[in-house]
């Protein structure tokens, strides 16, 4: 596989990872907080993926074989440190919502 494809890979992963992060947060609006985190879940086997990918590449280059930064590379880095951070808020989103969703059904219990 040419490099071009390896940092392709990397797009890929992070904007799934980035979809199924908010697919998250839309599930647990709706009140599924156990599908919002199935997504999480998805979101994390595909920042694993991308993770992976990266990792390859770093040990590439500690090894002297290090490949030239282009403009996609970087963009590929762009997508996969945005999925993070994505990732990490729809988290909290979602502990947010499952908070709610418990205060709702006492008030509506008492």
């Amino acid at each position: 596989m040419d490099y071009q494809d390896i940092v392709f890979q990397i797009i890929v992963s992070g904007g799934d990872a980035k979809s199924y992060a908010m697919s998250a947060i839309r599930a647990a609006k709706e009140g599924q907080i156990d599908e919002a985190k199935k997504h999480l879940e998805s979101c994390g086997e595909a920042l694993e993926k991308a993770h992976n990918i990266q990792t390859s590449l770093i040990q590439d280059e500690a090894a002297g074989n290090s490949k030239e930064v282009t403009l996609l590379m970087v963009h590929a880095q762009d997508h996969f440190m945005n999925a993070m951070t994505v990732r990490d808020l729809a988290q909290e989103i979602i502990d947010v919502y499952e908070v709610v969703l418990e205060l709702k059904e006492k008030i509506n219990v008492c």
